[in-house]
């Protein structure tokens, strides 16, 4: 188990233009977040010594900015593949293996620069078991453990709606966010139809765009120029590559496994949350990470939200830089999630929470496939 506090976030940043960015390749991306995430800590390449990204393979990004590093980690679950390097460097560094790790993501989603065409082959689980019968992709993936989470707790399509409403509040504060006009339920329920039960206001976006980490002990952490981000606990697991496969189609294995060994690790309870940060790649998935992760019962998720715990000025600030559904989403979500809780502990968010010393920041791979969670503190 690692040590409470024992390493921090140093450096951080997003790439310097986000949504529409035909003008820079995948690779271009990952190294623009990388060097500006160097900057907000007074880095240069040859400082880092520990390297992580996802589905770039970290040989070319290394290679690209002159790093040499003595530990590598390409561990790519899907969007919350990042939570997973957060976790992973911070064994890293407490196991001597090296002392400053560089986290990168770039994903060139919507212009699709440089960016490998990912297919379902059929020598893949995916591609005999599901991709015959119409599953491909994740819109019609995801609509099959929503239909039954919504069937077995009564939810009307409204209240999921409404997950994307309250989110477009807080990407209304957001001067980088794609979407910040407001909208209604009654906006989403008329937009245009995807796959039921999702129509496009309840999808994530497809962007340009990425963001980076810097981690190293909490010890050096004392002597950068930014305020320090502690890490409390962290917790990752998966589930199956098929989303046919679940357990159970109302709730995650792996989200409930990364939650609890997170907020074991980190010795808290639900109350002492501040902040909360839930992967957002369709309007139902922060109704299950609510649930998974402890802050709601199964089926009641949505009244929480309804109620607005998780709006501006709501117990429970939810998804407070808007979330993929209305930031950012360029395929991989995961590391943007990262940088608001970041943000939020520093206590530079455009969205500030006032008083926030604690944020917990949990993603999801693929359709429920992996799950990563991250707990931080701005408190030494």
């Amino acid at each position: 188990m690692m040590k409470r506090k024992n390493i921090a976030v140093v450096g951080a940043s997003e790439t310097s233009q986000l949504g529409k960015v035909p003008g820079m390749s995948q690779l271009q991306l990952h190294a623009d977040a990388a060097l500006n995430a160097m900057a907000d800590c007074g880095l240069k390449p040859s400082d880092i010594d520990g390297i992580a990204t996802a589905r770039e393979i970290p040989t070319e990004l290394a290679h690209y900015l002159g790093i040499v590093p003595t530990w590598v980690d390409g561990t790519t679950v899907g969007g919350c593949s990042f939570m997973l390097h957060v976790r992973h460097a911070i064994a890293a560094i407490e196991s001597g293996l090296c002392k400053t790790v560089l986290v990168t993501h770039g994903e060139s989603g919507k212009s699709m620069i440089g960016k490998p065409i990912v297919g379902i082959g059929p020598s893949q689980l995916e591609g005999q078991f599901q991709a015959p019968y119409g599953t491909y992709g994740p819109t019609t993936m995801f609509t099959i453990p929503a239909l039954r989470y919504m069937k077995k707790y009564n939810i009307d399509v409204e209240k999921i709606a409404n997950v994307a409403v309250v989110q477009r509040e807080w990407a209304a504060k957001q001067s980088r966010a794609s979407f910040r006009d407001p909208i209604t339920v009654d906006d989403v329920m008329n937009s245009r139809m995807i796959a039921w039960p999702f129509r496009i206001l309840m999808c994530c976006l497809v962007t340009d765009g990425g963001g980076a980490l810097i981690l190293t002990s909490a010890e050096r952490a004392k002597d950068f120029p930014q305020k320090p981000v502690y890490v409390l606990g962290t917790g990752e697991s998966v589930e199956t590559p098929l989303v046919s496969q679940m357990e159970d189609f109302t709730t995650s294995k792996a989200f409930r496994v990364s939650g609890k060994k997170a907020f074991d690790e980190a010795g808290i309870s639900h109350a002492d949350v501040d902040h909360l940060m839930i992967y957002d790649a369709f309007a139902h998935l922060p109704l299950y990470g609510l649930e998974d992760l402890g802050f709601c019962k199964p089926g009641e998720a949505k009244d929480f939200i309804n109620g607005r715990n998780t709006a501006i000025g709501g117990k429970l600030p939810l998804n407070t830089n808007g979330g993929g559904l209305s930031y950012m989403h360029s395929g991989m979500y995961g590391m943007y999630a990262l940088q608001e809780s970041v943000r939020q502990m520093r206590g530079i968010a455009p969205a500030q929470v006032d008083g926030a010393k604690i944020s917990v920041c949990h993603g999801v791979g693929g359709m429920f496939a992996a799950s990563g969670t991250v707990i931080f503190t701005n408190e030494a």
